[in-house]
C-alpha cells in the first residue's frame, strides 16, 4: 500500500508539472496585452513598455516561468495586475464562497442520488424505476442555469423566501450567509444527482446479479439488509469515482452559477480576469484548481481499498 501511495504520488506531481506548462502556454498565446488594457488604448508605446517592464512582462518566458512556479511552491501567487492586491488575497477570499457552495452541492447531491439510485435498482423494471429514472434522465438533460432562473423565480420572487443573488458574506451571520448558497447549491445540485443516481443503479444491478448476494439472501437476510449492507457497499466504486469527479467540476466548473447569482466565487474571479488580461490570477487560480483536481482524485483512489478489501490484496 505504502508503494502504491508513493506511486500516486509521483504520478500527481508529475501531472501538475505538465499542467503548468500547459497553463502558462496557453496564456502566453492569448491575444491582448495586459499592460495595454490597464493603461488603456490612449497611452503611449513609452508608457505601455514601461508598464510592462515593471510587471515584467519583458522578461524571458523561460525566467517567467520559473519565476512563477517558484512562487507557487511558496504559496506567493503574486500580485493581480487588475486589483493591485496579491492574488493569495483574492483566492482566500472567493474561496471562502466556493467551497461551502461546492460542499453543500455535493452533499445535496449524494443524499438526493443515493436512495433514488437504491429505491431505483430494487425496482428495476416496475413503474417506480422508469418514473426515478425519466426524471433522472431529465435533470441531466436540462442546463443548471436553467434550473437556477426558475428557483429565482419560484423562491427568491414569488415565495419570497430566499435572496435571488449576491452574497451576504459570513460576517453578517451563518444563517444568512448559508441562504445566499442554498438556492445556487440546490441549483448545481440536481443535475449532479441525476447523473449519480443513474451511475448508482447501474453499479447496484451488476452487484445485485453477482452470487454472493444470492447467498445471502438464500441464508434468509431481509432483502432490505442485503441491499443496503452487502450490494451498495461493494457498488461504491463506481459511485466514489463520479463523486470525485463531481466535486472537482463544483469547484471549479461554477462560473456560470456564479454570474447568474451574482456571487464573489473562484469562478467568478477567474471570468473576470480573463476579460481583464490579469494572467497572473488566471495561472494561480487554474493551478490552484488543477492541484485541487488531482487531489481528489487521489484520495478516491486510496478510498477504493477502504471500500473493497480485495483491492489492497491486489496492490
Amino acid at each position: 500500500m505504502t508503494a502504491y501511495l508513493l506511486k500516486r504520488l509521483a504520478i500527481s506531481v508529475v501531472t501538475l508539472a505538465l499542467a503548468s506548462i500547459v497553463v502558462f502556454a496557453v496564456l502566453e498565446i492569448l491575444p491582448g496585452d495586459p499592460a495595454r488594457l490597464m493603461l488603456g488604448m490612449n497611452a503611449s508605446a513609452d508608457q505601455v513598455e514601461l508598464l510592462r517592464n515593471q510587471m515584467g512582462l519583458n522578461a524571458p518566458l523561460i525566467w517567467r516561468y520559473l519565476h512563477w512556479v517558484g512562487g507557487l511552491l511558496n504559496l506567493d501567487f503574486g500580485r493581480s495586475y487588475t486589483y493591485s492586491v496579491p492574488v493569495i488575497d483574492l483566492v482566500r477570499e472567493r474561496l471562502a464562497v466556493s467551497l461551502p457552495l461546492a460542499l453543500i452541492a455535493l452533499a445535496l447531491s449524494t443524499i438526493i442520488a443515493i436512495p433514488v439510485g437504491l429505491f431505483s435498482a430494487s425496482r428495476r423494471g416496475r413503474a417506480g424505476d422508469t418514473i426515478a429514472m425519466g426524471a433522472a434522465q431529465l435533470g441531466v438533460a436540462v442546463p443548471n442555469f436553467w434550473f437556477a432562473l426558475m428557483l429565482i423565480y419560484v423562491f427568491a420572487v414569488w415565495l419570497r423566501l430566499v435572496p435571488a443573488g449576491g452574497f451576504s458574506g459570513w460576517g453578517a451571520g451563518v444563517w444568512p450567509a448559508l441562504k445566499s448558497l442554498l438556492l445556487p447549491a440546490v441549483a448545481l445540485a440536481l443535475p449532479q444527482a441525476a447523473i449519480l443516481a443513474r451511475v448508482t443503479r447501474s453499479a447496484l444491478i451488476e452487484v445485485l446479479n453477482e452470487d454472493y448476494i444470492r447467498t445471502a439472501r438464500a441464508k434468509g437476510l431481509p432483502y432490505r439488509a442485503v441491499l443496503w449492507r452487502h450490494a451498495l457497499r461493494n457498488a461504491m466504486i463506481p459511485v466514489l469515482t463520479i463523486l470525485g469527479l463531481q466535486f472537482a467540476f463544483l469547484l471549479a466548473g461554477t462560473i456560470i452559477i456564479e454570474n447568474v447569482f451574482y456571487l464573489p466565487g473562484l469562478g467568478r474571479l477567474v471570468f473576470q480576469a480573463i476579460t481583464q488580461r490579469d494572467l497572473i490570477v488566471v495561472e494561480s487560480v487554474v493551478m490552484l484548481l488543477v492541484a485541487a483536481v488531482i487531489a481528489v482524485n487521489l484520495v478516491v483512489d486510496l478510498s477504493y481499498a477502504v471500500v473493497d478489501p480485495r483491492l489492497r490484496s491486489r496492490r
